[in-house]
């Protein structure tokens, strides 16, 4: 039987590998591949402006860009609102397979506030982002060590600052030159092109021409008659008060062996790859092992204990009894604050299914990044839609407490932690309002968030909870005695505050590799798309969380300490302390944010992540714990 289980949970862990590995050219079903043909009108939509200094986004036309006759925004879904994606039309548009050279977009002339806007974007390295059929404009890099592949970074640079040696003085050149690089992928039967690459080279460049501006003017320093091409050498264009900028761009087509299913594995390419799965692959057999050893110890100690309970036969060896055999009568007593405990299990449990659910829909790929803002909607509606097992998990423990009162609980489960949640997004909004950033969310999205709250997951807890207590409530296995035992002196690493400090260290060790990745998807901007590995260190959370719990609960109980019940559930909902601690460590060593506004949000949000890793993996020690305590006081004869 224990070989056939390894052997399923081998061939379980291949499979995850095998979809982590290819799964990123799964698509969302429905997504269609888009068919052009020679001369076809190719238009490039614009996104947000995102830096990484300051996680601020803003919208492309916030600073004076050229613009289309008339601006159009594409609808967004929530997620993509959320994430402060504001896609509109551009004026950069061109024919399918026919390469241009030189195009002149529009000519500003700069005044003071104008060339402040620009200085202050090209101050906090903002990066502009552009949209053609669906794939995001890239910059291809190359890395220094040779026959390495070329990375990615999304977007270009609106500018770049320089100071020239010998001097204090800086000055500010603009990126006003785009060389557009379109890959395709050409069906030979129909002679149409699928999209799968979207590149751009950016430069700055000083344009000239001969005589007065008008509409038609030629310039000569790019010229398409003449073939003459902008290069890195060119004089750059200044940005200064009263200065002239014209903005250009050259198309051109290159035939690609890459097919459109496939055409996101290159964005999807880390640029530290390597290090990556070796370090996973290096996490995973480490937690094994140790899960390993400590359920083989907690099994043989067990066995041990109850066998030897079981054999007392005479009455003196029966009261003589030792260990956590001892506490019995007062190991199911409801703990000190239990309404509380019940509210933080059923939001658990709401977490639990979330995260479960999303996890198998992205590694089917079914969240493919082809669908901008689809994960961060999924999440939000199946946080809404699972709110009816977090009512049925408090209501049903609550009843196991011997409470009456299940609508208060209900009303707690369905109220505190999104709006403890809400509380601080709001705060975090307004600053983001404050700085006029299209990251703010929009009164009209933040009604249709209280609606998804108030309209349809309160609704679902109440149901739940009604559910929850009309069922039966879970009998202990054991009496409880009227008056409460006295509790030992315990030595101190035997203490609460220890074991709890202890208890947060393994789970924490299972996902801080991983959690490494997330953060740098989430504030360096890169794609995130290794869900297979994912949802493997996420099954080893688990694992863990409910092993470490259950060594802490049996040493707990063998020193006669029955107050178990909030211990096992802070015992690994403390990793989310590490968590926090090791979000302050990647700020100050990985992020290049200098902003206050910047740095209170970063910290807002992790606070609130933090806060939901600890109610998710608190959760998960205590079922742990509460199965493990009615397993083992049912398998012994108690008189």
């Amino acid at each position: 039987m224990a070989n056939r289980f390894h052997l399923g949970f081998q061939l379980g862990i291949c499979v995850l590998l095998l979809l982590s590995v290819h799964g990123h050219s799964f698509y969302l079903p429905g997504v269609a591949p888009q068919d052009f043909f020679k001369g076809d009108t190719l238009r490039v939509k614009v996104n947000k402006l995102a830096s990484t200094k300051t996680q601020l986004p803003y919208s492309y036309y916030s600073i004076p860009y050229c613009r289309p006759n008339k601006i159009v925004d594409s609808a967004e879904n929530l997620g993509e609102v959320l994430r402060g994606d504001r896609i509109e039309n551009s004026p950069y548009e061109f024919q399918m397979l026919v390469p241009q050279m030189c195009n002149v977009v529009c000519r500003l002339v700069l005044d003071e506030k104008t060339a402040k806007e620009f200085k202050e974007k090209i101050d906090d390295e903002y990066r502009v982002n552009m949209i053609l059929d669906n794939l995001p404009l890239v910059v291809p890099m190359s890395r220094l060590e040779k026959d390495s592949p070329i990375i990615y970074q999304h977007g270009y640079f609106v500018g770049r600052k320089v100071q020239y040696a010998g001097t204090k003085e800086e000055k500010y050149f603009i990126n006003n030159h785009l060389t557009f690089t379109v890959k395709y992928h050409k069906d030979s039967q129909t002679d149409s092109a699928r999209i799968v690459g979207f590149e751009v080279n950016a430069f700055s460049v000083k344009h000239q021409y001969d005589g007065d501006w008008i509409d038609k003017t030629r310039l000569t320093t790019c010229d398409a008659h003449a073939k003459r091409m902008v290069t890195s050498s060119d004089p750059p264009q200044e940005v200064e008060n009263k200065k002239e900028i014209i903005f250009t761009y050259d198309v051109d087509f290159q035939e690609s062996d890459i097919k459109w299913a496939s055409r996101w594995d290159t964005y999807l390419l880390m640029a530290d790859d390597q290090v990556h799965w070796f370090s996973i692959v290096n996490s995973l057999m480490i937690v094994l092992f140790l899960s390993g050893m400590v359920a083989m110890i907690m099994l043989r100690t067990l066995y041990r204990d109850i066998s030897k309970y079981n054999q007392l036969e005479t009455q003196e060896e029966a009261q003589e009894e030792t260990g956590w055999k001892l506490v019995h009568g007062d190991v199911f007593r409801p703990p000190v604050n239990s309404d509380l405990l019940c509210v933080y299990v059923g939001t658990g449990v709401q977490f639990f299914g979330m995260i479960l659910i999303a996890m198998i829909f992205a590694v089917l790929g079914f969240l493919s990044p082809s669908n901008r803002g689809g994960l961060m909607t999924a999440l939000l509606l199946l946080w809404v839609l699972m709110g009816i097992f977090g009512g049925y998990a408090s209501a049903r423990l609550y009843k196991t407490f011997k409470g009456t009162e299940w609508k208060s609980i209900t009303l707690k489960t369905a109220f505190m932690f999104p709006g403890i949640a809400f509380a601080i997004f709001f705060v975090l909004n307004a600053l983001i309002w404050g700085e006029k950033s299209s990251g703010a969310v929009p009164f009209g999205t933040m009604f249709a968030l209280v609606f998804l709250w108030f309209g349809i997951s309160v609704p679902l807890v109440f149901v739940g909870s009604y559910i929850g207590f009309k069922k039966p409530a879970i009998e202990d296995p054991v009496k409880t005695n009227k008056i409460p035992r006295q509790i030992p002196e315990q030595p101190w690493y035997m203490s609460s505050a220890f074991s709890i400090f202890i208890g947060g260290i393994l789970p924490f060790g299972a996902v801080f590799i991983e959690l490494f990745f997330i953060l740098t998807s989430i504030w360096l901007q890169q794609f995130y798309y290794i869900f297979g590995f994912l949802f493997i260190v996420f099954v080893i959370l688990i694992v863990t969380c409910a092993e470490i719990t259950i060594v802490l609960c049996y040493f707990q109980l063998c020193s006669e300490d029955y107050l178990w019940w909030w211990r096992s559930y802070l015992t690994s909902g403390s990793s989310a302390l590490y968590l926090f601690l090791y979000t302050v460590f990647y700020f100050f060593t990985k992020l290049n944010i200098t902003k206050p506004v910047s740095g209170i949000l970063y910290f807002g949000y992790m606070l609130i992540a933090s806060y939901a890793f600890f109610v998710l993996t608190g959760t998960i020690g205590f079922y742990a714990c509460f199965w493990f305590t009615r397993l083992i006081y049912s398998s012994v004869k108690i008189d």
